[in-house]
């Protein structure tokens, strides 16, 4: 097993961490402290490609592996996680239409979300649909050649400042379940669209949450992605690397995090030397590399899975997302810590990156759903070919 990057690997990370220094750095704690969205950012980002990484090539995307994706999403989250979140979350929703739009749809919308002209939300979560997704109750009837769209959107990422839903509707009856549920394109100022309040939140505070209101939205029914019924198999499709995604970023949050902390135990001298030289902070510091080197393995192994469409990838995507999101955030708190007073305040990245990282323990499935579907597969009849 090759654990070495390639040179493309190696190349697209260096790009990433160029422009993250280039044009995160200088202003995600103005972003932040304003609740800015910074479009403008974004698009130099989707310039780079980085809007379309895994998105198809027929999409205007990159067609890259995940594993090759999540090299570029971890060198910007370890200065802005919040920004790098939203673009994760854009890539998604991008693949998702770029895999199932008809091709009329996904070659109109397919070459401005992948360069980052026009950006995406993925719409799934609901009021009273959190965690049980399936019971969600937003319909879609169709109407001659059209869907007629009613019902509510929670939690939205983007919403208000993007310009295509990737939605998650009923279209069978509430017994059908998860099999009832159908995927489609919105646009995102379609008239009956409404956007509820921005919420004021503990992070992420760069790109703006809302909720979603659809009264008698109408939509032409060529906007369906795939067909009637497989809306939740394409959620889930899309989640897989959505958590993916979002572990990424709590690496690259905790590798900024330790970067931060390993640069201050040298500057700062307590009983006049630096406290570098205390054991117990050394050994702090070592603990933190060797979670943050675990985590970012599994990252990357789940990715792998993924690439290699292992029957078992979901299951490692899970394992990946409940240990790094996990593992990023403590080591975050841990290099807060370090700084002692100072990690408290804003002066330092610190207390910026630890916030920005908590949500990644509840979005995209929480860490407690992350456990059920560990569990389900390893008490399957084939359960040791789960953890191997």
């Amino acid at each position: 097993m090759d654990f070495e990057l390639t040179e493309d690997q190696r190349a697209f990370a260096e790009t990433a961490r160029d422009f993250a220094r280039a044009e995160l750095a200088p202003h995600a704690a103005r972003w932040d402290a304003e609740g800015i969205f910074p479009r403008e950012a974004i698009a130099k980002a989707g310039a780079l490609g980085f809007c379309g990484l895994y998105a198809p090539e027929n999409a205007g995307g990159l067609g890259l592996p995940r594993l090759d994706a999540t090299m570029v999403f971890e060198e910007m989250a370890a200065v802005d996680p919040s920004t790098t979140a939203f673009i994760t979350i854009h890539n998604m929703a991008t693949w998702m239409l770029g895999t199932w739009a008809t091709e009329a749809v996904r070659g109109h919308w397919g070459p401005l979300l992948a360069s980052g002209e026009k950006l995406a939300s993925y719409c799934l979560t609901e009021p009273g649909a959190g965690s049980d997704a399936a019971s969600l109750k937003t319909r879609a009837e169709p109407v001659g050649d059209e869907y007629v769209i009613n019902g509510a959107k929670a939690f939205i990422s983007g919403a208000g400042a993007t310009d295509v839903l990737v939605l998650m509707a009923r279209t069978g009856d509430a017994a059908s379940g998860a099999g009832g549920i159908t995927a489609f394109a919105v646009p995102a100022d379609a008239p009956g669209i409404s956007y509820g309040k921005k919420e004021e939140k503990m992070g992420w505070n760069s790109q703006p949450t809302r909720t979603i209101g659809f009264d008698n939205v109408r939509i032409p029914a060529d906007h369906r992605l795939g067909a009637e019924g497989e809306g939740f198999k394409i959620a889930m499709k899309g989640l897989d690397g959505g958590r993916i995604n979002i572990a990424t970023c709590s690496v690259g949050a905790a590798q900024g995090a330790l970067a931060q902390a390993q640069q201050y135990m040298h500057d700062r001298k307590q009983f006049g030397k630096p406290i570098a030289s205390f054991q117990a902070l050394q050994f702090k510091l070592a603990d933190m590399a060797t979670e943050l080197v675990a985590a970012r393995q599994m990252v990357r192994l789940a990715a792998a899975k993924l690439d290699a469409g292992a029957r078992d990838a979901s299951t490692y995507c899970a394992m990946a997302k409940r240990f790094a999101t996990d593992a990023g955030f403590n080591v975050c708190n841990e290099a807060l810590q370090l700084h002692g007073g100072y990690g408290y305040i804003r002066e330092y990245p610190l207390e910026r990156l630890m916030r920005d990282a908590r949500v990644h323990q509840i979005l995209e499935g929480t860490n407690e759903i992350m456990r059920v579907i560990i569990a389900r597969r390893m008490l399957e009849g084939d359960a040791p070919d789960a953890i191997r």
